[in-house]
């Protein structure tokens, strides 16, 4: 049985940073009828948090004040239509920009984003799966040591295709563990300029860093060429409509992160087997979250930066 109340961690003020996270008492959510309340026990730290909700810019559209983040915990609560999750199962969720409040004791998930959790998988490995979410193939990862691009670089390789990627010097030989063919060190003339080492051209590009205009990547890309921009701003997305208006063959595409149950039972299943692991950069309890969100602004994380419910 659930509290009335739970401990959470919000936004005091559009902006300010990790300094502007208030801690507050509030009553513990409601699940609708399609949705399960959980007992975190551990959620990650993602930028989509500060770059676009704390910062206002999309706060028209979501108004909430509780940070939305990957959570693992245990289903204490049901919706009436939710048939698929029991009372005690361990799970992994994505609650989705919509929902959120996943720094708190109790957070709610769609059933449509929630997947069990094998018991082989720690609540650490299944809080960073939400956002994470071909032979001959020369795929870039950029900032390959945070926490998607850790994931990023380990399902590429198990497909088979031939990964470049760029992180500082103190992590090159992290992300060649991990499977990838080429590195790069970001702060050398090559890594500036994402010249792969082999020469090849880039028919994918996962870019998980800050913002860079598209005529950053056109040199190195292929004649078909597509950066998946995982940081989106409304430069990037008028780039992308010129493209789409002149039917250009090489693409700028902006997405926001999104997730689903299958997707999350992909990436569980992976870690169950030992095919993927997590990198975890640190773990803060919920009384400081807001040093794991003080590290998630300043960058250069190695991995994901988690708060648990453990003090």
């Amino acid at each position: 049985m659930a509290a009335h109340t739970m401990r959470a961690v919000q936004y005091s003020a559009l902006g300010g940073g990790a300094a502007a996270l208030q801690h507050v008492e509030v009553p513990v959510p409601l699940q609708a009828k399609d949705q399960i309340l959980v007992n975190v026990e551990a959620a990650s730290v993602n930028p989509v948090d500060w770059k676009f909700i704390q910062s206002g810019k999309v706060r028209p559209l979501l108004p909430k004040e509780l940070p939305r983040t990957d959570i693992a915990g245990e289903v204490v609560g049901l919706g009436p239509a939710v048939t698929s999750n029991a009372v005690e199962d361990k799970v992994s969720c994505w609650t989705g920009l919509k929902n959120g409040g996943s720094l708190a004791e109790y957070a709610i998930a769609s059933i449509k984003t929630t997947t069990k959790r094998p018991e082989r998988v720690s609540s650490l490995d299944g809080a960073s799966l939400g956002a994470s979410c071909a032979k001959d193939i020369n795929l870039l990862i950029t900032a390959a040591s945070d926490g998607v691009g850790t994931y990023a670089v380990q399902i590429a390789k198990l497909g088979d295709v031939h990964v470049t990627a760029t992180c500082g010097a103190r992590n090159i030989a992290l992300i060649s563990s991990l499977g990838a063919d080429e590195v790069l060190d970001y702060q050398t003339p090559e890594g500036a300029k994402l010249q792969s080492p082999s020469g090849r051209k880039y028919v994918f590009v996962l870019h998980c860093a800050k913002y860079h205009p598209f005529s950053h990547f056109k040199p190195q890309l292929s004649k078909k060429g597509k950066v998946i921009d995982l940081t989106p701003f409304a430069k990037g997305l008028i780039t992308t409509g010129i493209q789409l208006a002149t039917f250009s063959a090489q693409k700028f595409l902006q997405i926001f992160v999104n997730s689903n149950s299958d997707d999350l039972a992909l990436l569980t299943n992976l870690i169950n087997e030992g095919k993927l692991k997590t990198v975890v950069d640190s773990t803060f309890p919920l009384s400081i979250a807001e040093k794991a969100w003080e590290k998630q602004i300043e960058g250069h994380l190695t991995g994901k930066a988690f708060v648990t419910m453990i003090e």
